[in-house]
């Protein structure tokens, strides 16, 4: 794990009650940082999660609220803010697939209206909301951003092209927030391959087995290692901004 010392320091996590985010926020708690762990308001995952890092004596909150909600989103990071003291990193972690199998690009018809509300909602406004309402701490403390996005935006199919568009679109936001906060705030963002955690898609055996035996360091990626990547994205990397990490263990290389 990497080590660093974050103390003083206070980050906002969203989709943090479980997975890249839940990883995250641990690891950033866990090397002295204050964190907020963002949940939806009916996910009792969230608040048990902040218990059990709090119990361990790290410092963390919660705030709920639904980052693809216009409005909401914008007061839960406003919340988090207030109850931090200030606000030097944020993680946009918070996603959805929007379906709980994948669509293959063949099947169009499968693709509805409700499904690309649903993801450019949370995966893309949601980004763009909770940077925006950030921004101005994020300024005073010359903090840095971390978004989620995946290979689906680049060149993997991914659960849906309706998915893969909105993570396409996280990649060039965080080009074009990155110019838009600088010189005072850097914008980057991670790509995940295959991950296991307690994604919505149901992944069948032979797809999760594909996803290993593509990938060239021959496992999925844990949702550690997509953190360790985040983490120096946050506390290190002084000279990066607006770049997509690819975090896939090899997966887009050796299909």
């Amino acid at each position: 794990m990497i080590r660093c010392d974050l103390k003083g320091r206070a980050a906002l996590v969203t989709g943090a009650a479980s997975g890249i985010g839940l990883a995250t926020a641990t690891m950033l708690a866990e090397n002295g940082c204050r964190v907020a762990v963002n949940h939806l308001p009916e996910d009792a995952r969230g608040p048990e999660q902040v218990a059990a890092l709090r119990a361990r004596g790290l410092d963390a909150i919660g705030v709920a609220g639904n980052v693809g909600v216009a409005g909401e989103c914008e007061a839960m990071v406003e919340k988090a803010i207030a109850d931090l003291g200030r606000l030097d990193f944020l993680v946009n972690n918070a996603g959805t697939p929007g379906t709980s199998t994948t669509i293959p690009p063949a099947e169009l018809g499968r693709i509805t209206d409700e499904l690309w509300r649903a993801v450019i909602d949370v995966n893309l406004l949601g980004v763009f909301r909770c940077t925006k309402a950030a921004a101005p701490a994020l300024k005073a403390a010359g903090g840095a951003v971390v978004s989620v996005a995946s290979i689906a935006g680049l060149d993997s199919p991914g659960s849906s092209m309706a998915y893969g568009a909105t993570k396409a679109g996280v990649i060039s936001l965080t080009k074009n927030l990155a110019r838009a906060l600088a010189p005072e705030v850097r914008v980057n963002a991670v790509a995940p391959g295959a991950v296991d955690s307690s994604w919505m898609i149901r992944w069948t055996e032979e797809q999760r087995a594909s996803s290993i035996d593509k990938a060239l360091l021959r496992r999925r990626c844990r949702p550690e290692d997509l953190a360790e990547v985040i983490l120096f994205l946050l506390a290190g990397a002084a000279m990066v901004t607006g770049q997509t990490i690819v975090v896939d263990g090899g997966l887009t290389l050796g299909r």
